[in-house]
Parts: structure tokens; C-alpha cells; sequence
């Protein structure tokens, strides 16, 4: 049984708000979901406008959905009050989640503004295909980057302070930043300049706000943007995944940002490394295995921005891989998948969770690994625990990483001392300069495990002299994990890099777990569409006319056809098929219609049209 004080904890009233901090009393309805919206009579002609508008807005989903405007209602809790553009849909299930991670789940230590970011699942009508009518827009972005199109990432300005005109006088509301895209470090950005704006003008700032973000160019990578913003010039650029790491903040002109009106957001997703894993840097290579295996980690901090960020971080380590499985940077009891993830019936799930409410540390009791942070100014690097305490014997415990997970790789003591070492001078090293060297660490890291599975996916590869004009395109032979291991004994990452490890357990996990799934999924797509381009190549340059002298109509037409579907499918290759290319293969197919018998033709013509002019 509960005890009381674990009551106090689940109720929703207390976990979001103390009793001696009471929220907005304002004289307006809300509807008694957490999740509905509700205007006043004045919001309604200020909906009625904007909704009037609306086709105003139809590029604004380059970048993001929508904002949230979200409140406190004593009798009813957390709700949405308006949505912006205001005809854009969320499910129910989505506007409750949005609700209740919109306010820190304890607020009573989060006096004046608070940022922090979280990601939950679509489950409305744009579930799984929302961002595909942009999907032009990210062609050459590394895989982290592109759009999500299951998940939404929430971007939070919650706002508490002390308003004796308010009826027990507190102010609380947030302005919530929904996006497909994992832009954390520009939408962090964004966010922090439009709230303030907006808390003191209303929505009419955001309609300011989506007015300017709709004439923004597309996302597109590799480009230098220039995005006007309330009076400000913010220059941006989206990386390519073929620049190189060291290179992806430095590609701004030197010109740039000697204004007032004029940022530059260096990097749009990039936090700083050190600040939120200072903690448990030296336990760097057993975390970062963790992550890349998909193992079931929960991070517990003091604060939601803490939470966040770390989970961000840790998510992370592994660029250029994608993380693959679910991560919540903030999590709370109200979630809609709650019960799904704290389910004591079967295993925990590979997710990575944060949260702050210390209700967690009963419900995650099972879990095998567990991060412990808090605020900056009380960290210090701390050893692991000897043994894996139980979560509740970690409410007492100070920050650190507690597991029983022992690391295949071999700690690098080097690169830890160098860290914790001072300068020259005997000077500490900027945050920045700590940043790149636990991200270059990292990158080598998981650069030097994936060497040798690109090495033997590329021996997967059919030989270029192998591929036939007159046949299907090949595809990329099957992977097999006993000829990939056996490859690895004699030349794995040990042998390229010096990076010591017992390699081969630690590839077994990874050719199991979800992270190795997706990467060979998009690397396998990624060899058969240059196969098929190499295919179109060849047969654009074939001699078909010879080929075609001894050959059965049938073989003709059966060839015809497939030059058709090759012709069909260059419209959603990726990359794009050439028109030149298109233009050929089809000026192709009607001279091989114009050798063959008069009747034939009449019927080819009207299965395949007429000739390209």
C-alpha cells in the first residue's frame, strides 16, 4: 500500500503544483479534459482571424506544426488554451501528453522561466506521414536529422512567477514549440526568443512568429539560411552527412554575426557534451556501449532542463548512428505509454527515459542501469557502485552511473586524465574546448566500430561488371553474422585504430539489437538505389537493337515493361533520376516499338504512349 507520502507524489494536483503555489485564477472555462481547448470570447475573434488566415501558412511545416499555448486550472489541471496555427490537429492522446510535460512535474522549485525539450509519439492524424510532403527537403542530411515521423519533439517556456492580480497569486502557462525535426539546439533557441514576446503581446506575436517561419526557405542541407525573426536575422546551416565532423561549426562566414540583429546558431542540434555528462565521464566507454546497444537506461535529475539535455547527450554518443529505439528526454507519471514502459510483466524496454519525479524511483527499481544527475554546480566526477543499489536506495545516493554492466571495450585512462587535467597555464579549459574533445572522442569511437561492417558490406556489393542491361537490377547480397564475426577475429576495429576490447561479444549484441537494424536497413537501401543507378547507366548505353534481333517478342516485351517500371520508379529515387536519363529510357523503349511487327506496335503504343518530344 502507498504510503501517504507516496500519494502525495502520484496525485496529479500535488505533482504539479504545491499547495502553496497555486496557478492562474482567471475567470475562463476550460473543458474538463486536460487535453481540450477553450477561448474566451475575445480568444475566439482572435481564432476566427487567424483561421481566416490560415492558407497563409502552408509552408510552415518545413519547420515546424504548431505552437501550444498551455495553462493551470485549479479545478481542472493542466490544459490547452490555444493552438496556433489553429487549425492544426492533435489527437486527443497527443494534447494530453503535451499538457502535462508542458509544466515540470514538481513546479514548485521552478520560480520564474524554465526551458527543457521532450519527444512523444504521434498518434493523430499526421501519425507516420506528415513529414514525407517535405521529404525533398532533406535529401544529403545525416540520418539523425531528418524528420521524425513518429514522434514530435516539444519545445517548453514554462513561466511561474509570484501575480497579485491573479486570484492566489501565481502566474503559470507555457508556450510550447511542436516540430518533426530533431533541431534541438536551434528550436531551443527559437523558443527562448518568442516566449517572452509572446507573454507580453498574446498571439498575435505567434501569428507574427508563423508569418515570418512560412517564408523561411526549406531546411535544406548544406546551404547557409538566412531566417528573419521578429526584427532579427538568424543564419543557420543544416549539416550534409558527407562533412566532415571537425568541419560542421565552422562553415559560417566570418562576417557573420557582428550585429545585434544578426545570430549565428553555429550548430542546429549539437548540446554541449561535457556539461551534461560531467558526472560520469569516467565511466564514458561502459555508457556509451549501453547506447549503442539499446540497453534500458533511466536518467534521474533534479530539474527537467537537467533530464533533457542529458538524455539528448546520450542519445548522441553515437552519431553517426541513429538511435533507433524510443527516447523520452523528459518523462513523467501522466504519459499516455506509462504503464507500458514501468511494466513489471516482462523485461524493461530498450528506451531511454528521463525524469525528476522521485515516484520513479520505485516504479524503475528493475531496471539494470540508471544515471543520477543534478544541478552543475553540485557535480563531481564519481566513482560506479560496486554493486547495482536498488532505485530506492538511490534516492538518497549522490549523482553517478550505478550498473552491473561490465564494458567490452577498454577504458581509455588517458583520455580521461587529459580531460580533468588544467591547461599550460593551470588554467581550466573552456566548456566549448572540453565539448569537442568528449565529441571527438566519441565519434572515434563509434567511427572505428562501424569500419569494419562497412568494410564487409561493401564485399556484399555485386561487381559492376556482373550487372545486365537486360536484366532486373541485382541488389545487395544477405548479410551473414558468422562470415561478418569471422572477418572481424582477423582485423577488427583493434587493428585499425589501436582501440583495445573483447570486440567480438560486444558485435554479437549490436547484430541483434535495434540500433544495428536500422543502420543496415538504410545502408542496404542505400547500395540497392546504386545499384539501380548503375543499372539505368548501363542500360541507357546498351545496344538494344543488336540485342533484340534474335530475341521472342515476348523476351521484348518482357524487357519493355521493365524498362517501364525503371522509368516509373526514377520519379522517387533518391537520389533523383535526371530528366535526361528518363527522356532516354523512354526514346528507348519506342525505337524497340517501331522494330517490331505493325499490329504489335498499336497495341505496345497504348501501354506505353507515344514518344518524348
Amino acid at each position: 500500500m502507498a504510503t501517504s507520502s507516496e500519494e502525495m507524489i502520484i496525485s496529479e494536483d500535488s505533482v504539479l503544483v504545491d499547495e502553496t503555489l497555486l496557478a492562474e485564477g482567471s475567470p475562463r472555462r476550460l473543458s474538463t479534459s486536460p487535453s481540450s481547448s477553450s477561448f474566451s470570447s475575445e480568444e475566439e475573434e482572435e481564432g476566427a482571424t487567424a483561421k481566416g488566415a490560415i492558407d497563409q501558412f502552408g509552408n510552415l511545416s518545413h519547420w515546424i506544426s504548431c505552437f501550444c499555448v498551455v495553462t493551470f486550472d485549479l479545478e481542472l489541471g493542466q490544459a490547452i488554451e490555444s493552438i496556433y496555427p489553429p487549425t492544426y490537429q492533435l489527437s486527443d492522446t497527443e494534447k494530453s501528453n503535451v499538457c502535462y510535460l508542458a509544466f515540470p512535474d514538481s513546479n514548485s522549485g521552478c520560480m520564474g522561466d524554465t526551458q527543457y525539450h521532450f519527444r512523444i509519439r504521434c498518434s493523430g492524424p499526421g501519425a507516420g506521414g506528415t513529414s514525407l510532403k517535405f521529404s525533398s527537403d532533406h535529401i544529403g542530411a545525416p540520418l539523425v536529422l531528418t524528420p521524425d515521423e513518429s514522434h514530435y519533439y516539444g519545445f517548453v517556456y514554462f513561466r511561474q512567477i509570484k501575480d497579485s492580480d491573479i486570484r492566489r497569486g501565481y502566474f503559470q502557462k507555457s508556450l510550447v514549440l511542436l516540430s518533426r525535426l530533431p533541431y534541438i539546439t536551434f528550436f531551443t533557441y527559437l523558443i527562448e526568443k518568442l516566449a517572452p514576446d509572446f507573454f507580453k503581446n498574446g498571439l498575435p506575436s505567434l501569428e507574427a512568429a508563423c508569418h515570418n517561419i512560412n517564408k523561411w526557405p526549406p531546411p535544406r542541407p548544406g546551404q547557409l539560411l538566412q531566417l528573419p525573426l521578429l526584427g532579427q536575422l538568424i543564419y543557420v546551416r543544416i549539416p550534409l552527412k558527407t562533412d566532415k565532423p571537425e568541419s560542421s561549426n565552422t562553415m559560417m562566414p566570418d562576417t557573420l554575426g557582428k550585429s545585434s540583429a544578426m545570430v549565428v546558431i553555429p550548430s542546429v542540434h549539437e548540446l554541449n557534451l561535457y556539461q551534461a555528462l560531467q558526472p560520469v565521464l569516467s565511466h564514458f566507454e561502459s555508457i556509451w556501449e549501453l547506447i549503442l546497444l539499446n540497453e534500458p537506461l533511466a536518467v534521474m535529475g533534479s530539474s527537467p532542463t537537467l533530464c533533457a539535455n542529458t538524455v539528448q547527450a546520450l542519445v548522441s554518443l553515437i552519431h553517426p548512428l541513429r538511435y533507433s529505439t524510443d527516447y523520452r528526454p523528459y518523462f513523467t507519471i501522466h504519459d499516455s505509454e506509462f504503464k507500458h514502459y514501468t511494466t513489471r510483466t516482462q523485461a524493461p524496454p530498450q528506451v531511454l527515459l528521463g525524469a525528476t519525479n522521485p515516484f520513479f524511483t520505485k516504479t524503475l527499481e528493475h531496471w539494470p542501469h540508471l544515471i543520477k544527475i543534478t544541478e552543475l554546480d553540485d557535480r563531481q566526477p564519481v566513482a560506479m557502485s560496486a554493486r547495482r543499489k536498488t532505485m530506492i536506495e538511490l534516492t538518497d545516493s549522490k549523482p553517478g552511473f550505478y550498473s552491473k554492466y561490465k564494458s567490452h571495450v577498454t577504458k581509455d585512462k588517458l583520455f580521461i586524465k587529459l580531460l580533468h587535467s588544467k591547461t599550460s597555464l593551470g588554467g581550466k579549459r573552456p566548456l566549448e574546448v572540453q565539448n569537442a574533445m568528449i565529441r571527438k572522442h566519441a565519434l572515434e569511437l563509434t567511427t572505428n566500430f562501424i569500419i569494419p561492417l562497412e568494410r564487409y558490406l561493401a564485399g556484399l556489393m555485386p561487381l559492376k561488371r556482373d550487372v545486365s542491361p537486360w536484366k532486373p537490377p541485382p541488389k545487395l547480397k544477405d548479410f551473414n553474422e558468422d562470415q561478418f564475426l569471422k572477418m572481424v577475429e582477423g582485423g577488427g576495429p583493434q587493428m585499425m585504430s589501436g582501440l583495445k576490447g573483447n570486440w567480438l561479444p560486444l558485435y554479437r549484441q549490436f547484430l541483434r539489437c535495434p540500433n544495428f537494424i536500422s543502420w543496415y536497413s538504410a545502408r542496404r537501401e542505400e547500395a540497392n538505389q546504386k545499384l539501380r543507378l548503375i543499372h539505368l547507366d548501363i542500360l541507357c548505353k546498351a545496344d538494344v537493337l543488336f540485342w533484340m534481333k534474335d530475341k521472342q517478342e515476348i523476351e521484348i516485351v518482357d524487357f519493355l515493361l521493365q524498362v517501364k517500371h525503371c522509368i516509373s520508379t526514377a520519379a522517387v529515387h533518391q537520389p533523383p533520376v535526371s530528366r535526361q536519363t528518363v527522356q532516354t529510357l523512354q526514346r528507348l523503349i519506342q525505337s524497340v516499338i517501331l522494330k517490331l511487327p505493325v499490329d504489335l506496335q498499336s497495341c505496345l503504343k497504348t501501354t506505353f504512349g507515344e514518344s518524348p518530344s
